[in-house]
């Protein structure tokens, strides 16, 4: 046990330049062609003085905005021109405690690593700030700033505050002040930057698909090894949390919130990781979690629960501390009731432990993850790699490697018992530094209610007058009866894509694809045509609660929280959906498991699933506290509005409302949600992964063959013939706002066009439409932000999924731009953006643009070409394509042709002609575009009106104007935001 770690990570090239800079690199494979970069700075926000809050997220900001090399943003540019994309590929995040900018680039060409490292250079030390870098970056720093000041960010920011008070870190979350965002000059930035970011505090990782580790580390070298820091490395103050014996309690009242919570959260010192014996410990602390977790998942599944769901877990909040915190939801008035709940388990815990049984279970848990991660040692993502060593870095953890890792949890698990794994409990005192908070949209909890209940569990435990733990019976086997295997009717072999089809016996359609890609992954999606479009109206709402209704009942034939404990050490999971215009099942499993997951399919279909009084109840609880959830939300009026102009007032798209739920059958529900997966004739299933056929097949027979044909087709229906959604775009221009009343003043913007793809040519159609999306968000991008700096991130989707799916007609659905912004400046962005697409329309990308595009596309593609989920997804459209006719490798080739197509056309002058036939051209024509604004309060109304009267009501307006600002202050709540990360 006192065994200690080599300091030095394993499987690593690592080592330090003279210069102080230290590096990671090792060679990985996954994804081929590709590297995962980054540069770690042991800097953060707490480091800022008091007129620099915020100055560390700028730095991160203009890291990429300007640099000695690249100016108004050329390094973002030329990233995308070899295929990184903006955002997924290139980001970076501030932390109190650390900076980190991370880089996923393409090595196929020699010179592309060299140059991702080069940037990596720039970000160490030649970041440029002059005034107009600074002034077009503040407006991106600020939209993320408001972006962070909803519900959630108040509430966070407030228990950050409330965990770290009496500490520096209390007062610096890395967002930083507005005021300093706003005003802050470019001297203090680069004080900032030249003072903190020292090669001696760096670190450059680098994994990927590298030939030779010495030539990476050469490249660093040659790019790193000139830069010297202009003077000895500062001292990194430690930033001590004090400890409290006394709990704190606060009651948060947060109007916006998304319902009633419950957090109790006990401070500790972070442990150090250095011998055997604190792995151990750390193994018995992920044990107890992972038990308290279990139980507390079947307490939410028992006869009227104290609170919706309840999850405990250990972060480090802080380079100095971590946290035991547990979590629940509830409804509305219950959050003393849920705070007892969940103290009295911790105590129950503490006197009479977890059982050998609830030890076992978890102990089987986490030896299947193990088991899962050391199979896929040699298949790992260079991402992941790269992250564990930025850990080491950052925070001395070690890195022994898989192979000694999993060795390790096989030996040390048996030998911990449940009572070394429930002493953990103590760490959950009210006297370890606790913080107690409820969270409620109107107040009912108060601080003197909070107090009772600890006083009450702490008197019961004091007592011992709390009974012990109360487990269920779990049955040995998932299936009761034992299925009679099917038979292949028919055998089908697709080598152009590597495939085999298989019909069975009773008519299932199961099409399988072996991969090496994971060696512990398979895949498999079900699916059948025929949905929630069929239905009428009076029915729509009951039917549409059936998966809901069933999943908490148990639809493969056991209740979830029993289901839970069979399936411990297994991992095998399933789920289903039923959309408008299919119903289907998917499930991820190990190939060890794969029995499992089929017998799970197989319950699916034969379980016959009865409503019970109990179950239904806490549905429609969970679903009435959601309604009232999204009606604070100021977004919810301005999403129905978007949803009710662009697709109209049909029921199948209005929200579901309280009085709808008062309208629900559960009998209903559950019927419809038996007849979705009940006829297995009209399924085809698609199953990718690693795979052995001799191994698979009989259990295929047996699980999905073995599934019984109904004498009657049971909602068998034509694809050609599904009735379609009533939805039809508007055909004129439409410009409105909706206005919300909101704490904190939010403006969102969305900006629609309808799109028409001409049956006759959809293939490549569907391609083009992909490409302009991409094109048309990296082009707006490039205005609001880069140039006008005044958006943080813009997305551009495309929405297709309104179309039935007949193998004829054209397809309608729209394109979609949608960015949040000052609300004084929207209407002018919205212009701004109107301005670009009628110039790309008008005049057509440049080169560039068009090469971006063509790169990032063929990135994504080759990535996904290694990936079993991209597989099961085009394999899947094969079969569900308009061109599919019994042949799924033609149907693919058809696919690919499309693709190889657009791109081998695709140049400035197609991409605008595309724009011109895609959108409504010019698109000024015909769009619509909703705005979330702000509803003026009475009081800034009345604020306005006294600072335009005379000036003789000065004094008046002035008091006004002090409590207004004071009845947003007192409304401001909690959000815990010690990350910022760059979209």
């Amino acid at each position: 046990m006192e065994d200690a770690f080599d300091q030095n990570p394993v499987g690593v090239e690592y080592g330090s330049l003279e210069n102080g800079l230290c590096y990671y690199v090792r060679s990985n494979s996954k994804p081929r062609m590709r590297a995962a970069i980054a540069l770690a700075v042991k800097v953060g926000s707490v480091v800022e003085e008091e007129h620099e809050r915020g100055v560390a997220h700028i730095v991160e900001h203009l890291a990429f905005s300007a640099t000695k090399k690249y100016t108004n943003h050329d390094l973002i540019k030329f990233l995308e021109s070899i295929g990184a994309e903006f955002g997924a590929c290139q980001n970076a995040s501030t932390s109190a405690d650390e900076t980190i900018y991370e880089l996923l680039v393409p090595v196929d060409k020699p010179e592309l690593l060299s140059q991702a490292i080069s940037v990596l250079a720039e970000f160490s030390s030649e970041v440029r700030v002059s005034a107009d870098d600074l002034e077009k970056e503040r407006g991106a720093v600020l939209e993320e700033y408001r972006g962070s000041r909803n519900a959630n960010g108040r509430m966070q920011d407030a228990h950050w505050v409330l965990m770290m008070e009496g500490s520096k870190y209390a007062e610096r979350l890395p967002i930083g002040l507005e005021k300093v965002i706003r005003t802050v000059s470019p001297e203090t930035v680069k004080q900032f930057y030249q003072r903190w970011y020292h090669l001696h505090n760096m670190a450059v990782v680098a994994v990927g698909d590298f030939s030779n580790t010495q030539d990476v580390v050469d490249l660093i070298r040659l790019h790193f090894e000139k830069k010297a820091s202009a003077s000895s490395p500062p001292v990194i103050p430690n930033f001590p949390v004090p400890s409290h014996e006394q709990p704190r309690f606060s009651c948060f009242v947060e109007s916006e919130a998304g319902g009633s919570a419950v957090m109790i959260s006990c401070k500790m010192p972070v442990g150090e990781l250095k011998t055997v014996k604190d792995y151990r410990d750390s193994l018995a602390e992920s044990m107890f979690h992972c038990a308290l977790n279990q139980r507390y998942f079947k307490i939410s599944r028992r006869k009227d629960p104290s609170y919706f769901s309840c999850s405990s877990a250990a972060d480090v909040f802080v380079r100095p501390v971590k946290a035991y915190i547990m979590t629940a939801t509830c409804k509305e008035k219950g959050t003393t009731e849920a705070l007892e709940s969940m103290l009295m388990e911790i105590a129950r815990v503490r006197i009479h432990g977890f059982s050998d049984r609830e030890i076992s279970t978890v102990r089987a848990l986490l030896m299947s993850e193990i088991e899962s991660a050391y199979l896929e040692r040699d298949q790992m993502q260079s991402t992941s790699l790269r992250d564990e060593y930025l850990q080491h870095f950052l925070r001395n953890e070690p890195v022994v490697g898989i192979e000694y890792e999993a060795q390790l949890q096989k030996t040390i698990l048996p030998l911990i018992s449940a009572a070394e794994v429930s002493r953990y409990s103590e760490n959950f005192r009210t006297s370890c530094s606790c913080v107690i908070k409820t969270v409620e949209p109107r107040l009912h909890a108060k601080i003197d209610d909070l107090k009772a209940v600890v006083q009450k569990v702490d008197s019961l435990e004091a007592k011992k007058d709390i009974s012990p733990w109360d487990d269920d019976h779990i049955p040995e086997e998932i299936v009761n009866s034992i299925p009679v295997p099917g038979s292949i009717v028919q055998q089908s072999e697709f080598p152009a894509i590597g495939v085999t089809e298989l019909i069975l016996s009773n008519d299932m359609k199961v099409c399988y694809k072996c991969t090496d890609f994971l060696d512990d992954q398979v895949l498999f999606t079900g699916f059948t045509y025929g949905g929630l479009s069929e239905l009428p109206e009076d029915e729509y709402i009951s039917c549409s609660m059936g998966s809901t209704i069933a999943g908490e009942i148990g639809i493969f034939g056991h209740r979830p929280s029993v289901l839970m404990d069979m399936l411990a050490g297994k991992r095998a999971e399933v789920g289903t959906k039923v959309g408008a215009y299919m119903r289907t099942f998917s499930g991820d499993c190990s190939p060890s498991d794969l029995e499992t997951a089929l017998q799970l399919v197989y319950q699916l279909f034969t379980t016959n699933v009865v409503p019970g009084d109990e179950e239904v109840k806490i549905v429609m609880e969970m679903a009435e506290e959601a309604i009232r959830a999204q009606e604070r939300d100021p977004y919810t009026a301005f999403a129905n509005r978007v949803r009710d102009l662009n697709y109209g007032s049909s029921f199948f798209f209005r929200p579901i409302r309280i009085s709808d739920l008062r309208k629900v059958d559960p009998r209903k529900a559950c019927e419809y949600f038996n007849n979705c997966f009940k006829d297995p004739s009209n399924f085809t299933v698609v199953i990718v992964g690693n795979l052995d056929p001799a191994m698979s097949l009989p259990l295929i027979l047996k699980y999905l063959g073995g599934i019984p044909k109904p004498t009657l087709s049971v909602l068998h229906f034509n694809r050609d013939d599904l009735k379609g959604l009533p939805f039809t775009f508007p055909a004129t221009i439409i410009r409105e706002v909706v206005r919300s009343p909101m704490v904190e003043a939010q403006c969102s913007v969305q900006l629609a066009f309808p799109v028409e793809l001409k049956n006759e040519a959809m293939m490549e159609e569907i391609h083009f439409v992909g490409f302009l999306s991409k094109l048309l968000e990296t082009k707006i991008m490039q205005v609001l932000r880069f140039k006008h700096g005044q958006i943080y991130s813009v997305g551009v989707s495309v929405f297709l999924g309104g179309n039935k799916p007949s193998r004829t007609g054209d397809v309608r659905g729209d394109i979609n731009v949608n960015f949040s912004c000052d609300p004084d400046i929207a209407w002018k962005l919205v212009d701004l953006v109107l301005d670009e697409i009628s110039r790309l329309q008008k005049e057509g990308p440049s080169d560039q643009d068009v090469s971006t595009i063509l790169e990032i596309e063929q990135r994504a593609h080759e990535n996904g070409l290694q990936e079993n989920y991209y597989w099961l997804e085009r394999i899947l459209r094969s079969y569900q394509s308009r061109v599919y006719f019994g042949d799924v490798s033609a149907s693919f080739e058809v696919q690919d042709e499309g693709r190889s197509k657009v791109r081998e056309s695709l140049k400035p002058s197609t991409a605008q002609s595309a724009l011109q036939r895609i959108l409504p051209y010019l698109c000024r024509k015909q769009y619509t575009v909703v705005i979330l604004m702000p509803r003026k309060s009475r009081l800034n109304t009345l604020k306005t009106w006294f600072q335009n009267s005379a000036k003789g009501y000065g004094r008046e307006a002035k008091i006004l104007t002090v409590v207004a600002a004071s009845a947003v202050l007192f409304l401001s709540l909690w959000r815990y935001s010690r990350t910022r990360t760059k979209v």
